[in-house]
């Protein structure tokens, strides 16, 4: 048996979600048919990723694994499985791996971008791919009350009623807030997330940018350990997994997928 590790992209606008359903309208699902008919078994390939993403999010760079006894070299898994994927999902590297690696338990950490912009319209060019915010933005309240949240913390107060983790405690190492021309961009990383965690946070974050809360209130939510004093959860549309960290002794290529969502803000 032997264990291979895929770098993926996708478009999550169509998709609800990563992981696998019934309705077979998944990220997942649609891998793991594509694996299959590869594989020439018709069957789905069971697939394990480094972070499960809600419906209508993005990634520039999800990492999975899987066991098989195909023997193909890395570049043929990348070209046939691309065969069979549609248009929003490819993949864009794989490699052979050692068991010891997992996709979930050996990630370090992870950084998810968010795309906001700012406008009295909603930007139609953007539909389904970045956020909308039509009010003024403090964006240096916002940035102090970002920095309440950095270290480890119970997120309780960012974490959806459905979250299925073992613990709310996560341990916070970025949330930059920049400014890109109409666009505001949220960068964060974290060991791991909270199911709706990164949108919770925008959300609460966009209460203070308004005005509606103090700098101090993103501290004060935090402590509280409470979701229902949280802010509503923010739309997916601008939220993208763009980068998973693993020890330097599995060399996998292409980690970190930034330039594919921030390239468009290169040269603003």
């Amino acid at each position: 048996m032997t264990r291979i590790a895929l770098g993926l992209s996708y478009d999550g606008s169509a998709w609800q979600g990563w992981q696998t359903q019934p309705h077979g309208i998944t990220v997942q699902d649609c891998l793991e048919a594509a694996l299959g008919q590869f594989a020439g078994t018709g069957t789905p390939i069971p697939t394990i990723c480094a972070g499960r993403t809600d419906t209508g999010v993005h990634a520039a760079m999800q990492v999975v694994h899987l066991d098989t006894t195909l023997n193909r070299r890395d570049e043929s898994w990348v070209r046939g499985v691309n065969a069979f994927l549609p248009p929003s999902v490819a993949v864009l590297w794989a490699q052979t791996v050692p068991e010891t690696f997992h996709a979930r338990f050996s990630a370090r950490a992870r950084t998810y971008h968010y795309l906001l912009w700012r406008g009295r319209v909603r930007p139609p060019l953007w539909a389904g791919r970045a956020g909308w915010c039509f009010q003024p933005l403090d964006l240096d309240a916002m940035r102090a009350g970002a920095a309440q949240l950095l270290g480890e913390h119970d997120f309780s107060s960012f974490r959806s009623s459905q979250c299925q983790a073992k613990h709310p405690v996560r341990t916070m190492t970025r949330l930059d807030i920049s400014e890109h021309g109409q666009f505001v961009v949220f960068t964060l990383q974290a060991n791991a997330f909270l199911h709706h965690m990164v949108r919770n946070l925008i959300g609460a974050l966009l209460q203070v940018g308004q005005g509606r809360e103090s700098v101090e209130w993103m501290g004060q939510l935090l402590a509280a350990r409470d979701r229902r004093r949280g802010a509503p959860t923010f739309m997916a549309d601008g939220l993208y997994l763009s980068a998973v960290d693993y020890s330097d002794e599995f060399a996998l290529p292409g980690l970190d997928g930034s330039d594919a969502i921030l390239g468009h803000f290169s040269t603003q």
